[in-house]
């Protein structure tokens, strides 16, 4: 063991957890049905608007001195909840400027996004380099934050990697999250995605003759109408409709406002799919075949009862687009996406069964096929699963892929193998024992005895490693990359 930590050197820099960094979203005052049958939304905002009109601007005023310093332009929040809240207007209301922003204050909440944790950390190169010294390298670090309920969110920081350490800016705190929209669709991509959901593609026909190869998702209902004009009802055909809508729920834009910076912005949960929670995003700078590069990368789904894989993907950290991944390798955990096709083939490490490293095929990078199985569990720290740890890095000797194996007494570690760069089925090493397991600061948490990172970024001759410590604050060491790459083709 003491011989692999001397390829590894841990800094200095720690991120906790800060409640202070809050949302503001949107809150209904309960759901529930009183014996009148008027919901307490209704009884709320019926009460809102009886507030005397010489009493609304003081109380607003109060508010927004209270919590506008928190938030990034809090009255246009009031603004927007109050025209989600709308339909429970009475008919014929018609409040001023000041009451709408109060009743929007009375349906609004703060969600402390990473109140309970801050963990697990993806690392890549930003896309913004200047202003740099020379041999200094700008990143974007995406970290899974976890508020109140367990519920999971997308956060970024960034920061600057030199020759002295690496550095991380100040968060801020006054968060935004983004507007969600429909996005762009593939019929093709639909098609499969029904004929692995109940095999419904040939009972789906009649909707998706009507749509062109690439729509917008807006289009489906008009799809729909279209073909009950032309006969297609019945429960069995509802049930094929039911099923398109809740995929196209899966596909959505979500854009960021110009201004706050990338570390004050925050993915929160939109689909249903993902409603309780997106779980441990991996990035990677993808360069597509034709030389294009963005951002892709995968996160885990999960709406309190199932989980999914997401694919995720940004030219610039201000649009991200989201989709579904769909196919027999996309039904677990922790896929992480290749930076580039090999042999014509988007490529994936999945661990669909559970507990070994798989390498997943894809014609387009969203249907995953099940290919041959890369490494299995076959040391004592890694006996019980084992998994990546990010997206696989390129390099002269071969494909390096961080892993994390699990051990007695559910114990991580973080492992390391090299897969060779033309046919990464082939094993060419991996290290025996783990490059980095908890210190005796970092094992107690909300999850003890866990190290794990969803990406890596080599930098010069360093591996950049940043690491999540028992689900609840994230720590950042370097390696030897020339020293860790001798050992794995020794």
């Amino acid at each position: 063991m003491s011989d692999q930590r001397r390829l590894l050197t841990r800094g200095s820099v720690v991120l906790r957890p800060d409640p202070t960094r809050v949302i503001a979203k949107l809150f209904l005052p309960g759901q529930e049905l009183v014996a009148s049958g008027v919901s307490r939304a209704d009884a709320v905002i019926a009460r809102a608007l009886a507030i005397p009109e010489d009493e609304v601007d003081a109380l607003l005023a109060d508010i927004v001195d209270r919590f506008g310093g928190r938030h990034h332009d809090l009255p246009a929040v009031f603004d927007e909840h109050c025209a989600m809240i709308s339909h429970h207007l009475p008919d014929g209301a018609e409040p001023s400027e000041g009451r709408r922003r109060l009743i929007g204050a009375y349906c609004t909440q703060e969600f402390a996004v990473e109140a309970a944790a801050l963990f697990n950390p993806s690392m890549v190169r930003h896309p913004d380099q200047s202003g740099l010294p020379d041999g200094a390298l700008r990143y974007a670090m995406s970290v899974r934050a976890v508020g109140e309920g367990h519920v999971s969110s997308i956060e970024f920081r960034t920061g600057v990697i030199t020759a002295e350490g690496v550095t991380v800016d100040d968060p801020g705190r006054r968060m935004v999250t983004g507007r969600a929209a429909p996005a762009e669709m593939n019929r093709d991509r639909l098609r499969d995605a029904l004929s692995l959901d109940h095999d419904d593609a040939d009972a789906a026909d009649p909707v998706l003759r009507l749509l062109r190869t690439s729509f917008s998702a807006t289009r489906i209902e008009d799809a729909v109408a279209d073909a009950r004009h032309q006969g297609f009802t019945g429960a069995a055909n509802d049930a094929v409709v039911e099923r398109i809508r809740r995929i196209a729920r899966g596909h959505y834009r979500l854009e960021f406002p110009a201004g706050p910076p990338l570390s004050e912005r925050v993915i929160y949960p939109t689909g249903e799919s993902e409603r309780q929670g997106m779980e441990d995003a991996r990035f990677t700078l993808f360069t597509a075949d034709d030389g294009t590069r963005s951002y892709v990368g995968t996160y885990t789904a999960f709406d309190g009862r199932e989980i999914s894989p997401r694919l995720i993907r940004t030219d610039d950290f201000s649009c991200f687009e989201i989709s579904p991944l769909i196919g027999p390798a996309a039904t677990n955990k922790g896929m992480a996406l290749f930076p580039r096709t090999v042999g014509g083939r988007h490529l994936a490490l999945s661990r669909w069964d559970r507990e070994s490293i798989t390498l997943a095929t894809s014609p387009d990078g969203h249907r995953w096929d099940i290919g041959p199985i890369v490494q299995r569990p076959t040391q004592p720290w890694e006996l019980i699963q084992l998994g990546n740890c990010g997206p696989p890095i390129e390099t002269p000797a071969g494909w390096l892929v961080l892993t994390h194996g699990v051990g007695a007494v559910r114990t991580y570690g973080i492992g390391a193998l090299l897969l060779d760069l033309d046919d990464p089925t082939t094993l060419i090493g991996a290290l025996p024992e783990p490059l980095l397991t908890a210190d005796a600061d970092e094992r107690d948490g909300y999850v003890p005895n866990v190290v794990y990172s969803c990406g890596a970024l080599v930098h010069g001759d360093r591996l950049v490693l940043p690491y999540g410590c028992s689900d609840s604050s994230i720590r950042i060491a370097t390696v030897d990359l020339p020293a860790l790459l001798d050992r794995l083709t020794a």
